[in-house]
């Protein structure tokens, strides 16, 4: 099996999430190779070689960032604005030519607990892609808009990516 993970991230935790769960794939029987890479250098199409694709960026405005949140965040301290998130990613991604599973993360914050999901909106564009769910949403909590992470979420990010190798 070979995994993608193409993430988005502005303080950092999205990005340590991420890495996480590719370090739970790569955990699973039969994983050759786990590419992780931000949604700024992501590719337009995902190579027929993979089989499967985690997406995950922060929940901005109960959605996905746009430019607008991702300035927003600027003004709050952050000093890493990408240029593209995962939103502008999957507007310009190519439809697979056969359906390849994925499945989709977020961050958002612990409290207060904030309504809508990145994930969600994710996974709903790349199933009009031609993408094959395999899990639900899974969101990961953060204290604050900065972090850190909250407690043992590193640890379920690890957990999550190791049962994406058995669907």
């Amino acid at each position: 099996m070979r995994a993608l993970v193409v993430y988005e991230t502005i303080w950092g935790n999205t990005g340590e999430l991420a890495n996480a769960i590719a370090d739970g794939l790569r955990s699973g029987a039969g994983v050759e190779g786990v590419d992780v890479v931000e949604a700024v250098d992501a590719p337009a199409a995902v190579d027929p070689e993979v089989d499967l694709v985690v997406v995950g960026g922060p929940t901005h405005a109960f959605s996905m960032s746009t430019g607008s949140t991702r300035d927003s965040a600027r003004q709050q301290g952050a000093t890493r604005i990408p240029a593209r998130g995962i939103r502008e990613w999957l507007e310009q991604l190519a439809s697979p030519a056969s359906p390849i599973a994925v499945a989709t993360f977020d961050t958002r914050t612990v409290h207060p607990r904030l309504p809508g999901s990145a994930a969600k909106k994710a996974l709903k564009q790349l199933v009009a892609k031609g993408f094959r769910p395999v899990d639900k949403p899974h969101t990961f909590g953060v204290h604050g808009y900065s972090g850190p992470i909250a407690d043992g979420e590193l640890d379920q990010a690890r957990q999550w990516g190791a049962t994406l190798v058995d669907t």
